[in-house]
């Protein structure tokens, strides 16, 4: 997708959203998971702390067997990780007892770390333990009067607390991924199925230009509905405003038309004189100037409505049977091969004009033989449509280089002889580069003229 696509802005956007909530989620997630697995380790640590504290309440027990009821074997394990510590406070030296798991090391107190004691009376921190271990602990002072006074410690290695969070962390990671792989195809479908309205237009849009459809049909939803309406309303006002054209440059040639003729006739019974003479050769020339620009002009407003498409064999076979009988007394042979899939991108009226000019004017010169070739050529740029290439040839004289650049000009004639020649195949260049398209001349293989002429296919 283009960095301008609406499509592309949305499922960018849609996607950065989506990986901030995962992410918030997932930490949040993890910090709660986190805090209940401690929350479950302190109440572990605690069921021991009360265990111990009621062995140290029992002072008629003997000392071996204060503390065989933890039902820990850890606690018997050298070096496990867990440990608790039982410290007398109120003598002059400590008395210290302690698992047999702690041997000869001590637990540190919270207390001279200074950590503070908890509404329940405990302190609770994580400390480094013997041999590099991180543990955590709990705490509390136990004054039993006359009995004594004493500090009992419980910890427990803090590596299940690590480990449980971790293996939680990468459930959750995992879960995370392919729920957000979900969530991005599904805002993928959810773009292309929520802009396909659009693509529907653009598809409609393109239909119209080419001359396949008129107007935008179907329904639309409602936030698009409205650009359908406006759309197919402004094709009809281009329509009513080409109408208007049309009859405009009409009634202008109409009316150019008739004082033309008055003039011409009024001169013509004066042909003797040099100046009514002169007046006809004015008139002829302005006759065909008018003629010239009010064509190109009708072509111009019909080009710029949408387009229609014409096939191209039907109109090149009507032309060939039509010429043929215009210039039978001259045993003029016109042959044509039309590819049948050829189309343009216009109405068949101008393309009868220009394609009839090239064939009118081979035929005028021709000595035996005009031949007409429909070719359809595929593209070489992206997004660039077909294009037409008629090929008009015939056997006459040719035309040097010079000849070819005059009769391409506006209006010049080589031969007044032939009434029109070269005139039409100016008007012919003028109303291919109205439709995008050109003409050029050439020689041809048969002897003659070769005329090119390329216009937009379908």
């Amino acid at each position: 997708m283009a960095a301008s696509s609406l499509a592309n802005r949305l499922f960018l956007s849609a996607t950065a959203w989506l990986v901030v909530i995962l992410a918030i989620t997932g930490v949040v997630l993890s910090s709660v998971y986190k805090n209940a697995t401690e929350r479950a380790f302190d109440r572990r640590l605690n069921l021991y702390l009360r265990t111990l504290i009621a062995e140290v309440a029992t002072p008629d027990e003997p000392p071996d067997r204060q503390f065989q009821s933890l039902g820990e074997p850890l606690f018997e394990l050298p070096l496990s990780g867990w440990y608790w510590q039982i410290t007398r406070t109120d003598t002059e030296k400590p008395e210290v007892r302690s698992s047999r798991s702690l041997w000869d090391k001590k637990l540190p107190k919270l207390e001279e770390q200074g950590t503070e004691l908890t509404a329940a009376g405990i302190r609770l921190a994580y400390v480094d333990g013997p041999e590099g271990q991180n543990l955590r602990m709990v705490e509390r002072p136990v004054d039993l009067g006359a009995d004594g006074k004493y500090l009992v410690s419980v910890a427990g290695d803090d590596t299940e607390i690590f480990d449980e969070t971790r293996s939680f962390d990468y459930y959750l990671g995992g879960t995370f991924t392919a729920l957000g792989i979900v969530l991005l195809l599904t805002t993928v479908f959810q773009v292309r199925f929520g802009l396909a309205p659009l693509k529907r237009i653009s598809e409609s849009i393109a239909d119209i230009r080419s001359g396949r459809a008129e107007r935008l049909e179907g329904e639309f939803p409602v936030e698009i509905a409205p650009l359908a309406r406006e759309t197919n309303a402004l094709i009809e006002a281009n329509r009513e405003i080409v109408e208007r054209a049309r009859t405009h440059v009409g009634n202008l040639a109409h009316a150019i038309k008739t004082p033309l003729s008055v003039i011409v006739n009024e001169a013509g019974a004066h042909v003797a004189d040099p100046f009514a003479a002169k007046v006809m050769e004015q008139a002829d020339v302005m006759r065909d100037q008018v003629a010239h620009h009010l064509e190109r002009a009708r072509i111009a407003a019909r080009v710029s409505v949408v387009a229609t498409v014409t096939e191209v064999a039907p109109v090149i076979e009507a032309l060939r049977r039509i010429m043929e009988k215009i210039h039978r007394d001259r045993g003029i042979l016109v042959e044509a091969k039309a590819d049948p899939s050829a189309k343009f991108r216009g109405e068949r009226q101008d393309l009868e004009e220009m394609v009839g000019n090239l064939v009118d004017n081979a035929c005028k010169w021709a000595a035996s033989r005009v031949f007409i070739e429909v070719l359809v050529e595929t593209p070489h740029q992206a997004g660039a449509g077909p294009r037409l290439r008629i090929i008009v040839d015939d056997d006459g004289r040719g035309l040097s280089e010079a000849e070819r650049t005059q009769v391409s000009r506006r209006g010049q004639r080589l031969d007044e002889s032939k009434p029109g020649s070269g005139l039409g195949l100016s008007i012919v260049t003028d109303l291919a580069a109205l439709y995008g398209g050109n003409l050029s001349l050439g020689g041809a293989p048969i002897g003659g003229l070769r005329a090119e002429l390329i216009l937009p296919g379908i």
